[in-house]
Protein backbone atom coordinates (compact mmCIF):
# COMPACT_ATOMS: atom_id res chain seq x y z
CA UNK A 1 0.00 0.00 0.00
CA UNK A 2 2.67 2.19 0.73
CA UNK A 3 4.34 1.59 -2.48
CA UNK A 4 1.13 2.22 -4.43
CA UNK A 5 0.63 5.56 -1.95
CA UNK A 6 4.21 7.27 -2.83
CA UNK A 7 4.86 6.18 -6.41
CA UNK A 8 1.69 4.92 -7.92
CA UNK A 9 -0.89 7.94 -7.35
CA UNK A 10 1.57 10.65 -7.96
CA UNK A 11 1.93 9.40 -11.46
CA UNK A 12 -1.38 9.05 -12.17
CA UNK A 13 -2.07 12.51 -11.31
CA UNK A 14 0.64 13.62 -13.12
CA UNK A 15 -0.63 11.40 -15.96
CA UNK A 16 -4.20 13.12 -15.81
CA UNK A 17 -2.89 16.21 -15.26
CA UNK A 18 -0.72 15.93 -18.65
CA UNK A 19 -3.45 14.27 -20.59
CA UNK A 20 -5.70 17.53 -19.86
CA UNK A 21 -3.29 20.11 -20.85
CA UNK A 22 -2.59 18.36 -23.93
CA UNK A 23 -6.40 18.31 -24.95
CA UNK A 24 -7.04 21.86 -23.74
CA UNK A 25 -3.58 23.04 -25.61
CA UNK A 26 -4.88 21.48 -29.06
CA UNK A 27 -7.06 24.33 -29.40
CA UNK A 28 -4.21 26.38 -30.52
CA UNK A 29 -3.77 24.12 -33.70
CA UNK A 30 -6.99 23.79 -34.87
CA UNK A 31 -8.39 26.46 -37.83
CA UNK A 32 -9.84 29.50 -36.71
CA UNK A 33 -13.35 28.71 -37.71
CA UNK A 34 -12.88 25.83 -35.54
CA UNK A 35 -11.49 27.08 -32.04
CA UNK A 36 -14.26 29.76 -31.54
CA UNK A 37 -17.42 28.58 -29.44
CA UNK A 38 -20.42 27.13 -31.91
CA UNK A 39 -22.30 29.79 -32.77
CA UNK A 40 -26.00 30.34 -31.64
CA UNK A 41 -28.42 29.99 -34.33
CA UNK A 42 -31.92 29.53 -34.22
CA UNK A 43 -33.07 26.22 -36.72
CA UNK A 44 -36.06 26.32 -38.15
CA UNK A 45 -37.56 23.15 -38.77
CA UNK A 46 -37.90 21.38 -42.15
CA UNK A 47 -41.08 21.36 -43.90
CA UNK A 48 -42.29 18.22 -43.99
CA UNK A 49 -44.03 15.92 -41.80
CA UNK A 50 -42.50 16.76 -38.81
CA UNK A 51 -44.54 19.84 -39.21
CA UNK A 52 -46.99 20.33 -36.50
CA UNK A 53 -50.42 21.56 -36.87
CA UNK A 54 -51.04 23.70 -34.62
CA UNK A 55 -48.20 26.22 -33.59
CA UNK A 56 -49.56 26.29 -29.60
CA UNK A 57 -48.91 22.69 -29.19
CA UNK A 58 -45.52 21.08 -28.61
CA UNK A 59 -45.11 17.52 -29.64
CA UNK A 60 -48.53 17.21 -28.87
CA UNK A 61 -48.79 17.71 -25.37
CA UNK A 62 -51.45 19.46 -23.86
CA UNK A 63 -51.49 23.15 -23.12
CA UNK A 64 -50.13 22.34 -19.81
CA UNK A 65 -47.13 20.56 -19.91
CA UNK A 66 -46.47 22.68 -23.10
CA UNK A 67 -45.79 25.75 -21.19
CA UNK A 68 -43.00 24.12 -19.81
CA UNK A 69 -40.55 23.57 -22.84
CA UNK A 70 -42.22 26.76 -24.48
CA UNK A 71 -42.52 29.32 -21.38
CA UNK A 72 -45.76 30.80 -20.11
CA UNK A 73 -47.10 34.01 -22.69
CA UNK A 74 -46.27 37.14 -22.11
CA UNK A 75 -48.56 39.23 -20.15
CA UNK A 76 -48.99 42.78 -21.15
CA UNK A 77 -48.02 45.02 -18.46
CA UNK A 78 -50.26 46.02 -16.64
CA UNK A 79 -50.55 49.24 -14.81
Amino acid sequence: MLFFRQNIAPLLVVLVFVVALIAVSARIFLPGDMAAPAPIEEVTPAQGKAAVSRPDTVAGLPPALSALITGLPEAPAQL
